[in-house]
């Protein structure tokens, strides 16, 4: 039995997995189980089952333990993450799954609302709220609302804003969905703020209507 006595960082048990200690993948797999699990909770919005999740970040951890380069990449953990995070949203994405329902909740815009300062954040369903009376018959206005931005998202931004839009929904900040995507920082932020724009100005233009 491989003897591991707690003071070894990462990076120095990677080296002994390499050197043959192979049973150390175990001790890993174990230490960054619970990580793959908080991933699988944030990734669980975009209508993944959240066990298949599961299985999929740990097929990612053991690619990390496996491909893990300390004079290239950053350290573990970090590289651990980003491999999580790929693992699992590729997974989503071949499952042709891809559904925007949960946006009303978890989606934060960038929208200008009267008595506010413009670059203020507010979640959707705030935005939609400051346009429409709260009675029972705007609250369907308001379904109907979501439900055509939701068709705004399928139907008028791209492939690539679509993909950084639905990754921002777990949390992602645009320097992680760069590293998941495989795109550069630059490109993913102004995605970002492109798309943003894009759905104020559609909510904006329709809330005048």
């Amino acid at each position: 039995m491989t003897k591991i006595t707690g003071d070894e960082s990462d990076e120095e048990l990677i080296m002994r997995i390499r050197d043959g200690e192979s049973d150390i993948t175990d001790h890993i797999m174990n230490k960054y189980k619970d990580m793959v699990r908080t991933k699988a909770a944030s990734m669980y919005i975009l209508g993944a089952d959240r066990d298949d999740l599961i299985q999929e970040g740990m097929i990612g951890l053991f690619k990390a333990i496996r491909d893990y380069d300390a004079g290239r990449d950053a350290s573990f953990r970090t590289f651990a993450d980003l491999c999580v995070s790929r693992q699992m949203y590729t997974a989503i994405q071949a499952s042709n799954r891809k559904k925007h329902a949960p946006l009303n909740s978890y989606i934060s815009l960038y929208a200008k609302m009267d008595g506010h300062e413009e670059n203020m954040e507010f979640s959707l369903d705030q935005v939609l709220e400051a346009t429409i009376d709260r009675d029972p018959e705007s609250m369907l206005i308001d379904k109907e609302n979501t439900r055509d931005i939701e068709d705004f998202i399928e139907n008028k931004l791209s492939g690539f804003e679509q993909a950084v839009l639905e990754l921002h929904m777990t949390g992602m900040g645009y320097v992680e969905i760069a590293k998941v995507l495989g795109k550069d920082e630059k490109s993913t932020d102004n995605a970002l703020w492109r798309l943003k724009n894009k759905i104020r100005k559609y909510i904006n233009k329709n809330s005048d209507v």
